[in-house]
């Protein structure tokens, strides 16, 4: 079964705004979403001492490195 889609008609009223519309909100929830898991990510790694930061292979210069790291894996 082919199905075919007609193209050369024009997009309803307002769609191309909506569908805008739409893909903003969904770009600006997606980059809350990863700077909130940066931000609680940072907020842990501080809390740990010197010594449970070197047990995991860190020191505290690589603790904002690794919050954004981790934001912009998860913003995609």
């Amino acid at each position: 079964m082919t199905m075919y889609i007609e193209s050369s008609r024009p997009a309803p009223f307002g769609a191309v705004l909506i569908v805008k519309i739409v893909n903003f909100v969904d770009a600006t929830v997606a980059n809350l979403k990863a700077w909130n898991a940066a931000r609680k990510t940072e907020n842990t790694l501080r809390n740990l001492s010197n010594r449970q930061l070197e047990d995991i292979g860190m020191c505290r210069a690589d603790i904002k490195f690794t919050s954004l790291d981790i934001a912009t894996r998860q913003s995609f």
